[in-house]
């Protein structure tokens, strides 16, 4: 499983081009087509046919469900190109491997928490010249067809989460937003400053360059890539694509973010730390490439097989073999306009522009981030969730250049005394059991990009005396202490909840793995803690689709139209449409028990 997940990391999501509304309540958010804006598992589990009887009735913003409980997305049709259409809700799961469900504890429990996850948004700049979309010729997934519209999908998800009401099993509204990373995609100061826009509310223009012109790849008539806009008989309209004129300047028009409103916190990823998501960052060359006037739509079958190797082995920190293919075929590159906004952004930028008062939106200030942080540039903090639940955002990624994640022996450090400063009673790493009677007790939720199989011990050239630490590691650390109910995550793109199993029932937890919303299935997470009152807890994970209408209309670029599209074409993405009979689309949905579920967890 993890070496599958790991190898689809590398060729599709990690470095390539990246990341690329209720139908009330988004076009109110986002202006009109003219432009003006308005004001797998493998124990056992338990499958209910519908929503758990404590469910609430919801005052609902759109005609559709606000979660995927009440209605999820679904393929219809056959050929290349298939529709998306309005299918059945999916079903709760109870998943009993760390605990048994006692009878009656829906009339007794008592909700604890409520929140929502984003991960891996990709917001992204299509028009960046460091973009590596020439990649495709040697895979056809490793560029996204829908990813100029990743502004919109993102307005289109902060809408739906405004509207949530309570949470299904709680009735508690969500406290916050955690977006555990992979917030932007090329490592640029515009993506984050559209990034910061969205979460907290503002006007966003999704384009760079030339303000008059597109310079991406969708209009560079190479049939290599889908060209929304004209007749090119390419790759995309081949296997069954439509053309959309009118698709690339709607792509570029102003968008209005409402904001959230509640108060969200931030998590770094790879594409954060890294340009691609696993270059060199501040490398001087790739420095200047960035923020300048050429721009490689395709290069040789040869330079691809390198850079595609490069990619898979993980092996350039320093990016030697792109920056050799940039001066290689620095006579084929295109002019595009210069702009210094796609500059890359340094971890203490990064906090910086979190720190701005600006982008606090409800709040807090620095969402997670303090002036503290700024030295030493560290990103990672803990946060009170609810009463008596404490939040623990950690920073699994590689600043020298690489696409996995580990811990340094600092971090490691740090999360250990914070874990031992909310349990009274927990294990040392030899197993004695430990006291400390003036720690205050509370539940344990951990947060990252990384998910544990993605973690490695590898070296990191940015901080070479400093020994890195895995997912196993981090695995036994979380362990030692029996509060942790689980550990939530990203970076894969793929729906997946492991139980991490110890002998002392009590000693184990959850690992919440969940879809990007670049990617189909575009997912967020609401995320319900509850008390059983039976010595258990539940923890309910119920995936949260955008607010944009599944049924599309390719005549329509109206606001609520964008963000359609986005989902449908990621909907359609190489070999998922074609596959769907057999399961492939699967893959990143996962099985019922990945998707909504009850995860009991003993407690003492």
């Amino acid at each position: 499983m993890a070496g599958s997940e790991t190898t689809t990391n590398r060729r599709q999501f990690l470095l390539t081009s990246g990341a690329a509304v209720a139908a009330t309540g988004a076009a109110l958010a986002l202006p009109d087509q003219r432009g003006n804006s308005p004001a797998p598992s493998t124990g056992p589990a338990q499958a209910h046919a519908g929503p758990s009887p404590s469910r609430p009735r919801i005052s609902r913003a759109a005609p559709y469900g606000l979660t995927t409980l009440e209605t999820a997305a679904r393929l219809t049709g056959s050929g290349g190109y298939r529709r998306l259409d309005s299918g059945p809700g999916w079903p709760l799961v109870v998943r009993s491997e760390l605990a048994a469900p006692g009878a009656g504890r829906q009339d007794r429990r008592t909700a604890l928490a409520c929140f929502v996850q984003f991960t891996d948004l990709h917001v992204a700049d299509v028009q960046s010249p460091l973009r590596s979309e020439f990649l495709r010729a040697r895979s056809p997934a490793s560029w996204r067809a829908h990813e100029a519209l990743t502004v919109a999908g993102v307005v289109s998800l902060v809408e739906q989460v405004n509207a949530l009401g309570g949470g299904p099993h709680t009735d508690r509204p969500p406290a916050f937003v955690m977006s555990t990373g992979d917030n932007i995609d090329n490592h640029s100061m515009v993506e984050l400053e559209w990034f910061l826009t969205l979460m907290s509310g503002g006007r966003i223009i999704p384009d760079t360059g030339d303000p008059t012109s597109f310079e991406g790849v969708q209009n560079s008539g190479l049939p290599l890539y889908w060209h929304p806009d004209d007749t090119l008989r390419d790759q995309d309209k081949k296997r069954g694509l439509p053309r959309i004129p009118g698709f690339l300047e709607a792509a570029v028009r102003p968008v209005i973010s409402p904001g959230l409103r509640l108060p969200w916190y931030s998590t770094p990823g790879n594409h954060d730390d890294l340009p691609g998501g696993c270059m060199a960052p501040e490398d001087p060359v790739l420095r200047d490439y960035i923020t300048g006037a050429r721009k490689l739509f395709s290069v040789p079958d040869a330079d691809v097989a390198a850079f595609d190797r490069a990619v898979y082995t993980g092996d350039d920190p320093k990016s030697t073999v792109l920056k050799d293919i940039l001066l290689r075929n620095a006579a084929r590159a295109r002019t595009v306009t210069p702009d210094d906004r796609r500059r890359m952004v340094t971890p203490h930028e990064y906090l910086r522009a979190h720190l701005d008062p600006a982008v606090a939106g409800v709040g807090p200030v620095g969402h997670g981030y303090t002036e503290d942080h700024l030295n030493g540039d560290r990103m990672y903090y803990s946060f009170a969730v609810a009463e008596g639940v404490i939040g623990i955002s950690i920073d699994t990624t590689y600043r020298s250049g690489h696409y996995e994640g580990s811990l340094g022996t600092e971090q490691l450090r740090w999360l250990e005394r914070t874990l031992s400063a909310h349990s009274s009673l927990h294990h040392d790493a030899d197993g004695r059991l430990v006291r400390n009677a003036a720690a205050d007790d509370a539940h344990i939720l951990i947060f990252s990009h990384h998910h544990s199989p993605s973690m490695t011990r590898r070296p990191d050239a940015a901080r070479t005396e400093e020994e890195r630490h895995d997912g196993e590691e981090v695995i036994a650390l979380l362990s030692r202490f029996p509060n942790v109910v689980a550990w939530i995550n990203g970076h894969s793109h793929v729906n997946r909840i492991t139980p991490h199993a110890h002998p002392t029932p009590a000693r184990s937890f959850w690992e919440v793995n969940t879809a990007s919303h670049l990617d189909h299935p575009q997912h967020a997470r609401l995320i319900e803690l509850v008390d059983n009152h039976d010595g258990t807890l539940s923890l309910f994970t119920t995936l949260v689709e955008s607010a944009a209408p599944h049924r599309t209309r390719f005549d329509d670029l109206s606001a609520v139209g964008l963000a359609s599209l986005y989902r449908e074409v990621a909907y359609n993405a190489p070999g998922l449409a074609a596959g769907t009979a057999a399961g492939v689309d699967q893959v990143r949905v996962g099985v019922a028990a990945d998707r909504n579920t009850e995860l009991l967890i003993r407690r003492a």
